[in-house]
Formats: structure tokens, sequence, C-alpha cells
């Protein structure tokens, strides 16, 4: 399974379990009209951290992170690569 499909099916998991509406996921998708708040967040990464065994988040050498949905994921991408 790819990065990119790992964290959509993670967006989908935890939006379901916390009973929020998930927005249409596109690369141009902010993440802050995503449908999830600071919480699904937080379980995203954790989660992301057991499945892809990096946490960009703690490693993160810049102070750019993420605004879209395509940042995420390239965030991710970039940090699974190092």
């Amino acid at each position: 399974m790819s990065v990119k499909s790992t964290i959509f099916s993670q967006f989908e998991q935890v939006s379901g379990e916390q009973g929020k509406t998930l927005a249409a996921l596109r690369d141009d998708t902010l993440l802050l009209e995503s449908g999830l708040d600071s919480l699904c967040f937080a379980i995203i990464v954790a989660r992301l951290e057991d499945e892809l065994g990096v946490d960009p988040f703690q490693t993160a050498t810049d102070d750019k992170f993420p605004v879209t949905f395509g940042d995420f994921v390239k965030f991710y991408e970039n940090a699974a690569a190092r």
C-alpha cells in the first residue's frame, strides 16, 4: 500500500470513528476544511507512526507544516524516504 493510500485510509477510518463528515480529499483540500478536528489529527499521526514507522512532526527541521492534504502526504513521503 502506498503512503498516500495509507494516509487516505486513516483519514476515512478516523473520521468514521469520531463521527465526522470527511470532505472530499484532493491534493488541494485544506486540512482545516477536511472536516477533522485536532483530536482526529492526533489519532491519525499516532496510527501513521505505527503503520509507516515515521513521525515527521518529531523530526521536522523547518517550520513549514502541511496545509493541504497533498502537503500532508508529501510530508510523510519525504520522511519515509529518509
